[in-house]
């Protein structure tokens, strides 16, 4: 049974910095991973995905310069950081998780995607 943890929540002022984890267990092959947000009364949206190497990555046009994503597949963890941060950035962020048949394939579609954490809340104050 595949397994999503996120981490790292909370409540950051403008101009902060939280940093997101995302624990995987039970996968069980090379996995492709993102992260999304979903703000209260919007869809959810594409923030940054990562390939199995690392050495691919992608972000959304709202997020870019401003987030990182990177993993340890050692340790089975993805991580978001986040700095600079807006109130706008206010979200409940998702990880998720699919099967990569490549090394250095990411993917920006929340349907591309099979696994999903329960979710984690970003609140940014001005």
């Amino acid at each position: 049974q595949v397994q999503l943890v996120e981490s790292g929540g909370g409540l950051v002022q403008a101009g902060g910095s939280l940093r997101l984890s995302c624990t995987a267990s039970g996968l069980t092959s090379r996995n492709a991973m993102g992260w999304f947000r979903q703000a209260p009364g919007k869809e959810r949206e594409f923030v940054a995905a990562i390939s199995w190497s690392g050495r691919s990555t992608h972000y959304s046009d709202s997020v870019k310069g401003r987030f990182t994503i990177d993993r340890d597949n050692a340790r089975n963890t993805e991580y978001l950081q986040m700095n600079s941060l807006k109130p706008e950035d206010t979200a409940v962020y998702y990880c998720a998780a699919r099967p990569s048949y490549t090394d250095n394939s990411y993917f920006t579609t929340s349907s591309y995607y099979g696994y999903w954490g329960q979710g984690t809340q970003v609140t940014v104050s001005s």
